[in-house]
């Protein structure tokens, strides 16, 4: 079983909790308008790692001094394109007591992906837009299976903090962004929601790829605007 890896994060601090080693997976179904790494889109794309789940566990172990109170975190991409890899990985890792995270769009519900989560101890996901019209013009897929993996994370017990990217004059909305805090104020295993602010760190990457980049006059978030969503968002669940 080989995985097709994009890229990998030695010290992440942001893709959950503590020290984590994060591997970027190849491959999404998904076209965010906002995302920022377009090169992950193509699973077939040239990728920097091709490697068995055992190589990737070998790889994470070198750093286990670092990560031992933290864990590791598959990203992407979509790392649930690439399920029976992550499932493996993940087990992997729980045999040498490494904390596991999935980060994810939720987009994918397989029998494959329930594998996966036999040894997912927590799930960032990214719930894109409260709002069912704007969801598919916004990923280019439609919210059904991202609000149903929410469901399964519940019924299963699985910690998870919720993901938004705010985007000006685009899910900047007060409307839905409160449609946002009642869905998940439900869930018992949602511990916290997790506002990211847009930004324009990654339009160069478009241009590379010869693709426009269709929010190029949209400006980032401002940190001012972020807090006062947080503050706001912090009503239904921790917010950060």
């Amino acid at each position: 079983m080989i995985g097709r890896i994009h890229s990998f994060e030695s010290f992440g601090t942001v893709d959950g909790p503590g020290v984590r080693f994060v591997s970027f997976m190849q491959g999404c179904p998904l076209r965010c308008l906002f995302c920022h790494n377009p090169d992950t889109w193509d699973i077939n794309r040239k990728c920097q790692y091709e490697m068995t789940p055992e190589q990737l566990r070998d790889e994470a172990l070198k750093y286990r001094s670092f990560i031992k109170s933290g864990g590791i975190t598959v990203s992407g991409g979509e790392p649930l394109m690439q399920a029976e890899f992550v499932a493996e990985y993940f087990r992997l890792c729980h045999e040498e007591g490494l904390h596991t995270a999935l980060d994810t769009s939720g987009a994918i519900i397989t029998d494959k992906v329930l594998n996966v989560l036999d040894n997912t101890d927590l799930v960032l996901l990214d719930i894109k837009t409260m709002d069912a019209e704007l969801y598919p013009r916004l990923t280019g897929v439609n919210q059904n299976n991202n609000l149903a993996f929410l469901d399964i994370l519940e019924e299963r017990g699985i910690n998870t903090w919720i993901r938004h990217v705010v985007v000006p004059e685009i899910t900047d909305n007060d409307k839905w962004l409160h449609k946002l805090g009642n869905h998940v104020a439900h869930y018992n295993c949602v511990e916290k929601i997790e506002i990211l602010p847009y930004h324009t760190l990654g339009t160069y990457k478009y241009e590379k790829l010869g693709e426009k980049y269709k929010l190029m006059d949209t400006p980032a978030l401002s940190a001012q605007r972020a807090n006062e969503i947080r503050k706001m968002m912090s009503q239904y669940k921790p917010c950060q």
